[in-house]
């Protein structure tokens, strides 16, 4: 029996990158859907939408992830990435098994180890306190439900860092990128399969493997090690990039020093293999 499966924010880096795959799963029907479609601020239409459609599995991808703006734009980022989040948790309890993307902003990024899922979450800003909040919502009012944290996502749809410093590369000849803050870059394309396998996992051994799960690509870098590595790959040679610490480049929203995530759980637990971040740049490059 072919699985009903609810996306929302289809139309996002990640949404977009689990449409492009979806074809190659057909023991499941993808409902993709994004603003002009489907208001998942409206929790009546969320109803009707997982009634009507016979929905099996939530995939909620959308966010508002404009994590600057968050600081002033206060009311709309919780109104997305809390009340919303609640809507479809309720809306799927008891009918639809709910995977929700969350964020390593849900941490203060003031360690220095890879952070584990039982770690106590701190958010530092606005967007990471209403992903924190979304969390917690989720699980009070939808217990059956999967939490992915990821970072540093990139992808060959929508704006990101990749894009802007091929971009930089190519229009200046000096530019300055932060290089005191750790992380990982992902690339969406490799998270969308990582979904689709779990959801295919818990079809066919018949269990909802429930609970919170890091997700991103090996290894560790700044955002100054990110940017030489893509100049490097895109073939960019006309420009300077200058490292500088955070404080040289302020920002409304306070960035977590140190995020990266261990993988060890999700790794151990279904069995697969993560890109290192290196090889899923260059692949992404190569597109």
């Amino acid at each position: 029996m072919v699985k009903n499966i609810l996306l929302t924010g289809a139309n996002g880096q990640l949404g977009s990158e689990i449409r492009k795959i979806a074809s190659l799963y057909p023991k499941f029907h993808l409902f993709p859907t994004d603003i002009d479609t489907l208001n998942i601020c409206l929790k009546p239409e969320i109803e009707k939408f997982i009634q009507d459609n016979n929905i099996n599995y939530v995939i909620n991808c959308a966010a508002y992830t404009a994590v600057d703006k968050a600081e002033s734009d206060i009311d709309a980022c919780y109104e997305i990435n809390k009340n919303a989040v609640q809507y479809i948790a309720e809306a799927a309890e008891g009918k639809a098994k709910v995977i929700h993307i969350s964020t390593d902003y849900v941490f203060n990024g003031l360690g220095n180890k890879p952070l584990k899922e039982t770690d106590n979450p701190d958010p530092q800003s606005v967007y990471g306190k209403s992903k924190r909040d979304g969390e917690q919502l989720l699980n009070d009012c939808c217990p059956e439900n999967i939490i992915i944290r990821t970072a540093w996502l990139y992808s060959i749809y929508g704006n990101n860092f990749v894009k802007t410093m091929i971009r930089l590369g190519k229009e200046q000849k000096n530019i300055s990128v932060v290089n005191d803050q750790f992380g990982t870059p992902t690339n969406a394309a490799d998270l969308a399969q990582t979904i689709m396998y779990i959801i295919t996992f818990a079809e066919e051994k018949n269990v909802f493997p429930k609970g919170i799960y890091h997700y991103t690509n090996e290894g560790v870098c700044t955002w100054f090690e990110f940017c030489i590595k893509i100049h490097e790959l895109a073939g960019i040679t006309g420009c300077q990039v200058n490292p500088i610490p955070t404080s040289d480049y302020p920002t409304p929203a306070k960035r977590p020093t140190y995020s990266v995530l261990d993988k060890t759980k999700i790794k151990e637990f279904f069995g697969i293999d993560i890109p290192n971040w290196e090889d899923s740049l260059n692949k992404y490059i190569k597109l």
